[in-house]
């Protein structure tokens, strides 16, 4: 990471088309704003990474009961296979952490290697499979389970 050092900041209702933006670039199913307003609304940590000015990638987690699971962490294409995931995951672990949950969960697409390579390099492990859970081009995807425990 050559612009400057990788921080984070809590994504607010006034960054949420810089979010979609790059939700589009990303995903061939992306979220909608309204689920990312919603996500918001309801109190669950929605973050950004910057590099310098420029979002480089944003995350959602929920924290509940000991438990905590990554819903939605994105790296724009350009920022891809330069470490800010993992960085990003180590930063989510840490709230997760400190709001005192024991484990942290996540689906991916199996189709995602790039994805599970960085969550198998984070500590993550794969826990089981849940079928049909993504839309795909030609109907369902399946996703994989992954989970670390946080200590």
């Amino acid at each position: 990471m050559t612009d400057s050092e990788l921080t984070f900041r809590q994504m607010a209702l006034e960054d949420i088309s810089a979010v979609i933006q790059l939700e589009n670039e990303v995903y061939q199913f992306p979220w909608t704003d309204r689920i990312f307003k919603d996500c918001i609304r309801v109190g669950y940590d929605c973050w950004l990474a910057h590099l310098g000015n420029t979002i480089v990638a944003h995350a959602v987690i929920s924290i509940a009961a000991g438990e905590s699971h990554i819903l939605n962490l994105s790296v724009t294409r350009n920022h891809q296979g330069k470490g800010i995931g993992k960085q990003f995951i180590q930063f989510l672990l840490n709230i997760a952490r400190n709001k005192r949950a024991q484990i942290m969960m996540l689906e991916v697409r199996p189709s995602n290697i790039r994805a599970i390579n960085c969550y198998s390099s984070a500590g993550f492990n794969e826990i089981g499979c849940r079928k049909d859970y993504y839309p795909a081009p030609n109907g369902k995807e399946d996703a994989l389970l992954f989970a670390k425990q946080i200590p």
